[in-house]
């Protein structure tokens, strides 16, 4: 192991993005507060999304492993968008931007070995060669390097003032060398560095976790989680009302006043639920039908109705927890005139998972055969859904979207949901001005005026009617009130922490 060196602060924290704090259900109010002696009880936690790619860190059962303190990268996230020290202790850009070198802590990975460059460069340079590549680094050629024993130098084809929140996506987590097998896959099972190591997996059902005690942020207070995957959002609230489990995910608004109140804990986010519109296939490749579509589609009626007080009408892809974007926000403009539908048929897709969007996909569906059209709802689970989505199978579909859960920046969730070559662009827009936007937001290191140019973005993108925001979210967690130190995150990254326990 290498000889222990004095902990640094971050070479460079980048201004804050989002407004607020993490917040926590007791007495502790971080996911870092202190690892207690005392050995405290299993957690029993009921996640709302089973994992859909084998726990692959390279899709979204990466969040999944990230919320249950499984993984972590070489920086994460705060509250208030910035990026932190995590297996990385400090940084520093070089090259005016084209690479950065960070230096690590001394930490061990969850087989007993050490944490080193070589492993961390290794880890970086399988995420980066994924296909398709995460969400945080499509589009951005990184390359990773060991520089001796404890540094790693990480550059990209361009300068890229924000490589230090990329590097909190739980995509780009650290593995250690056995993780890796020959045909590509990764085993995330005993092979992480967070504070609970992955031990047994059944399916796609269940996961038990047991603490890792040589965690580099002390030892948790929770002696490990036995975490569900439940994707009924009745069954999730009923588990929670009975006792079955300690804390619970995404409780369905309709579910809230049947709860006792002290277990209900709500949060502002930058989640959106939006429309997406298929925009290369089908009836919306036409721009003029896409404004048919918007033009039918009252946003308030979805708040009320569906969200019950929860949430409150879209007034872009950046919701009012991004409390700069309002100032800067500017109208749309070049939309097309609205077509006729004249009963054109449509298919809108959504999922299960969150209770609230087959109801938003009704309300939907009552207002665009007002408007005209004759619509199919398709419901699935997103497990079930997500090949057929990606996939160009439907017209259109209802999505929940933490705007910044990729990296917490507002450019790069525009690069990987709006441009051509964007990994999880659902509307399939592919735009030379959107893309020229986001390409030239994608170049400002000033915070400022990064968020100016992101506004610009906005404004085109919703210009093209490819997306339709519907309503900005309030997420609501359910917690027994026997826990304590549960983690509230407006990035929906973390939900239990070192301090959780009961």
């Amino acid at each position: 192991m290498r000889s222990p060196r004095p902990r640094l602060i971050a070479g460079l924290l980048l201004t804050p993005l989002l407004a607020g704090c993490f917040s926590s259900s007791g007495d502790d109010s971080s996911s870092d507060s202190g690892s207690g002696s005392g050995d405290g009880g299993r957690l029993r936690v009921a996640l709302a999304f089973p994992p859909a790619e084998n726990y692959s860190p390279y899709g979204q059962d990466a969040i999944d492993l990230s919320r249950l303190g499984v993984v972590e990268g070489l920086t994460r996230l705060d509250a208030n968008g910035t990026a932190v020290p995590a297996l990385a202790e400090s940084w520093s850009s070089e090259q005016g931007g084209r690479s950065w070198l960070f230096t690590l802590r001394d930490a061990k990975f969850q087989d007993g070995t050490d944490v080193t460059a070589k492993a961390v460069a290794a880890a970086l340079t399988h995420a980066a060669a994924a296909d398709p590549a995460p969400a945080a680094i499509s589009g951005v050629k990184l390359t990773a390097q060991a520089v001796g024993e404890d540094q790693i130098k990480v550059a990209t084809a361009v300068a890229d003032p924000v490589l230090p929140l990329r590097l909190t996506n739980p995509n780009l987590s650290v593995f250690s060398p056995k993780a890796y097998g020959k045909d590509g896959k990764v085993n995330p099972v005993g092979t992480a560095t967070g504070p609970f190591e992955l031990t047994r997996i059944t399916g796609d059902t269940a996961a038990t976790l047991d603490r890792f005690d040589d965690y580099w942020g002390g030892r948790a207070q929770a002696s490990g989680i036995d975490a569900k995957f439940v994707s009924d959002g009745t069954a999730r609230a009923n588990a929670l009302r009975t006792g079955d489990v300690d804390i619970a995910e995404a409780i369905p608004v309709a579910q809230v006043a049947s709860l006792e109140k002290a277990t209900v804990h709500p949060i502002n986010t930058a989640r959106n639920t939006s429309l997406f519109l298929n925009t290369q296939a089908g009836v919306f490749k036409d721009a003029g039908l896409r404004a048919a579509a918007r033009k039918a589609i009252d946003t308030s009626t979805v708040a009320k109705g569906v969200f019950e007080g929860y949430a409150e009408p879209a007034k872009g892809i950046y919701g009012p927890a991004l409390t700069w974007a309002a100032g800067k926000r500017t109208e749309p403009t070049g939309r097309a005139k609205v077509t006729s539908p004249n009963g054109r048929s449509i298919t809108i897709a959504t999922y299960s998972d969150r209770p609230e969007l087959p109801e938003t996909a009704q309300v939907l569906q009552q207002q665009l055969q007002k408007a005209g059209f004759t619509v199919k709802l398709e419901v699935r689970t997103y497990a079930r859904l997500e090949t057929d989505l990606l996939a160009k199978k439907f017209d259109a579909a209802v999505v929940s979207r933490n705007m910044m859960l990729d990296t917490g920046d507002p450019v790069t969730v525009l690069a990987s949901d709006f441009t051509c070559d964007g990994s999880y662009n659902l509307a399939f827009l592919c735009d030379k001005n959107v893309d020229k936007l986001v390409t030239a937001a994608g170049t400002e290191s000033d915070p400022g005026k990064r968020q100016d140019a992101a506004m610009k973005a906005e404004a085109a993108i919703l210009g093209t009617d490819a997306v339709i925001p519907l309503v900005h979210l309030k997420v609501v967690t359910g917690i027994g009130t026997s826990v304590k130190g549960a983690v509230l995150d407006p990035y929906e990254r973390e939900f239990v922490g070192t301090g959780t326990r009961r």
